[in-house]
């Protein structure tokens, strides 16, 4: 049973910055692609970052965020973060973390395990 908590969201003013972690209870987390997706109010869940399994750690973005999140992983912490700088209100979602074993991490429908979310609300 792979189970997945996020922590880390709050209220934050646009511009400002927050660190997402994601705690996995697995017992190889190095062989699982992890990601981040979000989902606003009224919308649909979306893709927000990937990170490989292995080591190699090669990362994927969806174009909103690119170079303003960084997605990063500590295999000996199994755990994976989402670094957010230069935050804007249309970031506000609820971020939810993602995990599947062997997966291509870049393909976002492979993705079966799911943590619960955490909040992240953007002031303007």
């Amino acid at each position: 049973q792979v189970q997945l908590v996020e922590s880390g969201g709050g209220l934050v003013q646009a511009g400002g910055s927050l660190r997402l972690s994601c705690s996995a209870s697995v017992r190889t987390f190095s062989t699982y692609a992890m990601a981040w997706f979000r989902q606003a109010p009224g919308e649909e869940r979306d893709f927000v970052a990937a990170i490989t399994w292995g080591s190699l750690h090669s990362t994927y973005y969806a174009d909103s965020v690119k170079g303003r999140f960084t997605i990063s992983r500590d295999n000996a912490k199994n755990t994976v973060y989402l670094q957010m700088n230069s935050l804007k209100p249309e970031d506000t979602a609820v971020y939810y973390c993602a995990a599947e074993p062997w997966a291509d991490a870049s393909n976002t429908r492979r993705y079966k395990h799911w943590g619960q979310g955490t909040q992240v609300t953007v002031s303007s």
